[in-house]
């Protein structure tokens, strides 16, 4: 055994040689020896690529997999050799006084490295090396714990009541108590042992409580999928450098050794992580076929695709070609969805009096996205903070339905059964983007009270019953024309949601369309009742979305001109003698963040005059339903101003976009002063 240990410690020596650890560990060690002070504990962190090292040594490859713990002790004494011959610490007298973190690279794509807390038994006893991907749902606040502590004989002539002979470390799962305690007795005379508290040496320490991304399914008001399974929140420890590199909210997978915590009576599952990754969402390389041939189909029109797209989506909850505004804007929000800092956000606001259908319509739709969450009405909207259940004592920041749908939707049903102080609330996060957490310092034992800033990124999407705002206000006699009276919600918080959507379909139509539709699916639940259904199915449309939302855009000059001269003119239109100018600054970023996802929706790359139109159009729609109709008078309904039955009726809309397309241009140049527009002669 001792010589194949001899073995493993020349095969760590030349793999720490070829990978250029050893230069990094020489670095560290000279930042310890510049220091001039003399510690109980040298910290050193390792990088070690288990595929390497196996290749190396197939022995060695299977400790660092299996045994972590003893491959440390190999690298604990090829450290302690390199240093002593190298003369690279002068205050180091003992190998007891180096602690290895080893940092595994990956771990082999094996189910037997998987940890998956949704399947029973979990196997947290074996102290080796596991994979796992959660979501980070709650934070608590860093703390102290102990990495290492000295201690000394109290009897004086004993040998050990000097010197580094006794070293406490710690280990992967052990508590504070395991680590520092007042039971340790000498080896050698079996005299009590004493801490020398000015050797203990102390690090970061974070708790964190991850859960499966499977969890979401529980928060989507419906589902395609049927299956079942179990998941349950667990404990991940960061420690000292790893402190604070996760974000609540976001999905990561995670290296590092499952342990069993004992706090008083209670016992938790943890894993004491060595390595983290952010994990990336990636989206599908192409679209179904159907699509592929849709778009083939109307190659010929900028428009048609996303008219289509719009017609037949969601026909498993609502019949083809009706709420056919509501479902582009729908599909535009889909698509304009990302984790990124400044990204375009796209939240709607639906007016309705069929709060049923419009709350399947919008349920169904959130299923598309993998972070589509469906806010339930007994929880937070956003991050709340109460006390660690770890026994810290300190504070927990607790992930909420907006944090959950990172980069995704948060559906938050009706907007006026929320209180008044929930509504401002909502306003101050859609105008600025993030919320601030208060943690009491007195409260939970820290010397000063912490504010945290968390980054909300998601989009919105609520609606308003206005049959409920007709009773439970009096109507307004002063409604300008196309204005609607929403009174029921403020107005601030009504401007600050980008889009104000409205089905303007005749009521009979619609009725008559949704009763048989209702009809033939409780008659026969799992039928297809459209052929259309059978071409573009679910599957289809979520991988449809997850494409379209990866494609990276850019504005061209004419749509740019298009979007400036509209908003510069506007803003002269639009203005009142209290207030000024009606139309905002962010109406800027949402005409162009509604180019953008048309664009997107349409599969190009690039933003063209007729992506800029539709955008322009559902604003000044929005924009009517809020103030009432502008110089630029539009028809009700101009997005979709006919039925989309067959080719002839889509050829019907591109005319009449096209003539839309004049009258903007009309309008601009009047209103808008100064803006150049190249018209296009044929």
């Amino acid at each position: 055994m001792h010589g194949g240990t001899q073995q493993m410690r020349e095969i760590a020596l030349v793999y720490l040689d070829r990978s250029g650890g050893l230069q990094q560990f020489v670095q560290d060690c000279r930042k310890y020896n510049d220091s001039k002070q003399s510690y109980a504990v040298y910290r050193f962190t390792i990088s070690v690529n288990p595929s390497d090292i196996a290749e190396l040594d197939a022995t060695l490859g299977n400790y660092i997999l299996h045994h972590p713990l003893q491959a440390a002790r190999v690298f604990q004494s090829v450290c302690f050799i390199a240093i002593k011959t190298l003369s690279l610490i002068e205050q180091l007298q003992t190998e007891a006084q180096i602690s290895i973190l080893l940092k595994p690279t990956h771990l082999p794509p094996l189910p037997s490295y998987l940890l998956s807390l949704s399947a029973f038994p979990l196997n947290y006893t074996s102290q080796r090396f596991y994979v796992a991907e959660g979501i980070a749902l709650a934070m608590g606040t860093v703390t102290k714990y102990t990495q290492g502590a000295r201690f000394l004989c109290s009897e004086e002539t004993c040998p050990f009541s000097e010197g580094f002979r006794y070293i406490r470390m710690h280990l992967p799962g052990a508590t504070e108590s395991a680590t520092v305690r007042s039971d340790f007795v000498c080896y050698l005379c079996s005299s009590p042992l004493q801490e020398d508290m000015k050797f203990r040496v102390l690090g970061d320490k974070q708790i964190v409580e991850m859960i499966d991304a499977k969890a979401l399914t529980a928060l989507k008001g419906y589902s395609t999928d049927q299956s079942h399974f179990r998941v349950q929140t667990f404990a991940v420890f960061l420690r000292d450098e790893l402190a604070n590199k996760m974000k609540i909210g976001s999905q990561y997978k995670i290296i590092g050794i499952p342990a069993c915590v004992q706090n008083g009576l209670q016992v938790t599952a943890c894993i004491e992580v060595n390595s983290v990754q952010l994990c990336e969402p990636r989206g599908p390389a192409f679209v179904s076929d159907g699509f592929q041939h849709l778009l083939w189909l109307t190659s010929g029109s900028c428009w048609s695709f996303s008219a289509v797209l719009a017609s037949v989506f969601a026909s498993q909850v609502v019949p083809p070609g009706t709420h056919n505004t509501l479902k582009l804007a729908i599909l535009l929000s889909l698509v304009q969805t990302c984790e990124k800092d400044n990204a375009d956000y796209l939240d709607l606001l639906i007016v309705t009096s069929d709060t049923l259908v419009i709350d399947r319509l919008l349920n169904y739709s959130i299923c598309l996205l993998p972070r589509g969450v469906r806010h339930p009405p007994a929880s937070d909207i956003f991050p709340s903070v109460c006390k660690d259940k770890h026994g810290t004592g300190g504070a927990s920041i607790q992930a909420s339905s907006a944090v959950l749908a990172q980069g995704g939707v948060c559906y938050i049903g009706d907007l006026s059964s929320y209180r008044k102080d929930k509504l401002e609330l909502l306003q101050a996060v859609l105008e600025s983007r993030s919320t601030t957490v208060f943690i009491p310092g007195k409260k939970y034992g820290e010397e000063a009270d912490q504010q945290v800033t968390i980054p909300i990124q998601t989009n919105f999407w609520s609606f308003v019953d206005v049959d409920s705002s007709s009773k439970k206000h009096t109507p307004k006699d002063n409604l300008f024309l196309g204005q609607m009276d929403i009174s029921l919600v403020p107005s601030n918080l009504v401007d600050v949601f980008g889009l104000l959507i409205h089905d303007e379909f005749p009521v009979c139509q619609v009725s008559a369309a949704l009763m048989h539709h209702t009809l033939k699916r409780a008659m026969n639940p799992g039928a297809m009742l459209y052929k259309v259904s059978q071409h573009f199915r679910t599957q289809d449309y979520e991988e449809f979305i997850l494409f379209a939302k990866n494609l990276q855009v850019e504005l061209s000059p004419e749509a740019e001109n298009l979007i400036q001269g509209y908003y510069l003119a506007s803003r002269r239109v639009r203005r009142d003698s209290v207030h000024g100018a009606t139309l905002s600054a962010s109406a800027l970023k949402m005409l162009i963040s509604l180019s953008k996802a048309h664009t997107k929706l349409s599969l190009r790359r690039k933003v063209l005059e007729e992506d800029a139109l539709i955008a322009i159009l559902l604003l000044e729609s929005s924009l009517t339903l809020k103030h009432g109709k502008s110089a630029l008078c539009l028809a009700p309904n101009p997005v979709f101003p006919c039925d989309l039955s067959n080719d002839s009726s889509l050829h019907q809309r591109d005319m009449y976009l096209t003539q839309c397309h004049h009258q903007l241009r009309q309008f601009i140049a009047a209103y808008g002063p100064g803006i150049h527009l190249s018209a296009n002669e044929e």
